[in-house]
């Protein structure tokens, strides 16, 4: 995986050639994402989906994370990057079905890593249970869901825990049921200004489904 290939870019988002992910995490070239965020609602409640990373994984192990992402490699396109949801959840979808939030950017760096992302990021309007997700072990551990606007006071600090639940797989690949109470740590740290902008972005998107719902009805009515 370190050898994997990926286009790497400058501040404006110019190409500037081709490294190897090693290199671009070693050196902090900016490169391109696949981001695909599972939501979906109820009568009372809209909710939003985590990945929990493997214990296998190098980085962020153990984290709770997107539902599905995964790096673009040089020879695929953004649409391409799909093949991250099927591979990591087992839900198949298509690019058309994604609700696309745009292109951001973020940057981390620590002692192991400098990650310098342009991340395509998507929703995708889940209508599925959790016992739909087939997860690939290497990669995931478990799927977890939160009531969206819980996640978005987190992230907006106007709550410093969230209750979440979902499934951890256990060594026989058994699913085994989790409730739990979380904090901003036990999130991959892409940085807060990410999350923020990231949440705000899905409260519009939801916020403008709900009005054309309403507007809908209103007409029937």
């Amino acid at each position: 995986m370190d050898y994997e290939l990926l286009n790497i870019f400058n501040d404006e988002r110019v190409p500037i050639g081709v490294a190897t992910r090693k290199d671009v995490h070693t050196y902090g070239y900016w490169h391109e994402a696949f981001h695909c965020w599972f939501i979906s609602r109820d009568e009372n409640n809209d909710y939003i989906y985590f990945q929990l990373r493997s214990d296998q994984k190098r980085d962020y192990p153990n984290l709770l994370d997107i539902t599905a992402a995964g790096h673009l490699l040089s020879n695929e396109t953004v649409e391409d990057g799909i093949r991250e949801v099927k591979e990591e959840t087992g839900i198949g979808v298509s690019i058309s079905e994604l609700i696309p939030l745009g292109v951001m950017e973020y940057v981390v760096t620590n002692s192991k890593i400098i990650d310098k992302e342009f991340a395509h990021v998507y929703l995708h309007d889940y209508n599925g249970s959790l016992d739909e997700f087939s997860v690939q072990s290497e990669e995931v551990s478990g799927i977890f869901i939160a009531r969206f606007y819980d996640f978005f006071e987190l992230w907006t600090e106007r709550k410093n825990q969230i209750d979440v639940h979902g499934f951890v797989m256990d060594g026989d690949g058994n699913k085994i049921k989790v409730n739990k109470v979380v904090e901003r740590t036990q999130f991959v740290p892409h940085h807060e200004t990410f999350y923020k902008l990231l949440v705000n972005q899905i409260k519009d998107v939801l916020e403008d489904e709900k009005k054309f719902l309403r507007n809908i009805q209103d007409k029937v009515e």
